[in-house]
């Protein structure tokens, strides 16, 4: 069966799903495959996955009439704290702290669970007559504007977008190559109940085996990105919960009482990818398709947002032009729109995962005077919250206010 749409998504997760109400809301036919069972991808039980979702993000889902149902689940981030230290001996007294307080437009981003996003995603495609959904089926041939699929199904599409991750199938069908490499280091994801109030503030605590994020959710309750060596990861990685536990208490702190596991842990190699091309002949890549970087700031899943509202602007005017939106000039502004942005944003991470990961007493005195001056200039210290709530650079539509 041969059948044919404007844009063939390749990929259901976030930001497939984004993507898809995004050209759905512009009035573009779009159909998303994704690989996972439909009841597979709305399980709703907590696991422990969350975002911290950028003001700009957080105005990308306000626009596609989707932050009404996620907002009573999100907790804003109100405050910032990064230090520098080492486990069991606190933090250094040198530290940056970022306060919404300081720009006007509110808290800087929000914290949303996966299961809450994730779910009001697939029923706002559920209820979209332009978007059609092909689930637990993938790509086995792919060539300029043609999907077959292992069903047997060939879709034809005027533009086929990869949000298929770092591992994309469609860039590498497509002969995208990529630079990248290993950092040495896994990420450990999980959640914890705590005994006090966290008051809505982040912090990011670096350690010389990895930063260890914690992040405000609702109620008493924090998200924890702990990056650590890949040696010290397996190990505690196979720990049962209680040792578990005793491992990250140390680099945790006391300063929100007792902590306990709330859903699962989860862990994933960290590395730097980033694809020669953002675009093909009627290809475009997405997310960590085009480009995947450390956690280190939070920014994964924003870039691939902000990635999302550009090709939706520059889709949405080539269409009132009446131009075809899968030709190579349409997709050059693209590309040239977010390549420098994301380019700047894996160096930037790069960078601090380097400067940071790591015991040196010279660099350990460089990095806490750095923290310190940044966190003394006022002027400084605003560009800092504003660049972390994504409100800088050229922003979509979709993420103005």
């Amino acid at each position: 069966m041969t059948t044919h749409t404007d844009i063939a998504i390749v990929g259901g997760g976030l930001n497939g799903s984004a993507l898809a109400l995004g050209l759905a809301h512009i009035g573009l036919n779009v159909t998303v495959i994704d690989a996972l069972p439909a009841p597979t991808r709305k399980l709703g039980d907590f696991d422990g996955r969350s975002y911290a979702l950028a003001l700009a993000s957080m105005r990308l889902l306000r626009g596609l009439g989707l932050w009404d149902a996620v907002k009573d689940t999100a907790q804003p981030m109100l405050e910032i704290k990064v230090t520098d230290g080492r486990a069991g001996e606190g933090p250094s007294p040198w530290m940056l702290h970022f306060d919404h307080a300081e720009i006007e437009e509110g808290p800087m981003g929000y914290m949303v669970e996966d299961r809450h996003l994730r779910r009001t995603l697939l029923d706002a495609m559920d209820a979209s007559a332009q978007i059609t959904q092909i689930n637990d089926d993938r790509v086995v041939d792919q060539s300029t504007g043609r999907l077959v699929l292992a069903s047997g199904t060939i879709l034809t599409a005027g533009l086929i977008i990869g949000a298929d991750g770092r591992a994309s199938g469609t860039a590498e069908r497509a002969g995208i190559k990529r630079t990248g490499w290993g950092y040495g280091q896994t990420a450990i994801v999980c959640a914890v109940d705590h005994e006090k109030p966290h008051g809505g503030i982040a912090h990011q605590f670096f350690m010389p085996g990895g930063p260890l994020a914690i992040l405000p959710l609702t109620g008493n309750r924090c998200s924890i990105v702990w990056s650590e060596t890949q040696t010290r990861a397996a190990e505690v990685m196979a720990m049962d919960d209680d040792a578990f536990l005793d491992a990250l208490r140390p680099a945790f702190g006391d300063f929100l009482g007792e902590i306990s596991l709330t859903g699962q842990r989860f862990s994933y190699p960290l590395g730097l990818t980033l694809a020669h091309q953002f675009i093909a002949d009627r290809l475009a890549l997405v997310g960590d398709a085009a480009h995947g970087v450390h956690p280190i700031a939070g920014q994964g899943l924003n870039a691939g947002l902000r990635d999302i509202a550009a090709l939706i602007d520059v889709l949405q005017d080539a269409k009132a032009r009446g131009e075809d939106i899968g030709s190579a000039a349409v997709l050059a502004r693209y590309e040239q729109w977010r390549r420098f942005d994301t380019a700047t944003l894996a160096v930037a991470t790069d960078t601090f995962n380097r400067l940071f990961s790591n015991d040196n007493p010279l660099l350990r005195a460089v990095r806490d005077a750095g923290m310190g001056l940044v966190n003394a200039a006022p002027k400084l210290r605003r560009s800092f919250i504003r660049e972390a709530a994504g409100l800088t650079g050229d922003l979509p539509r979709l993420m103005r206010s």
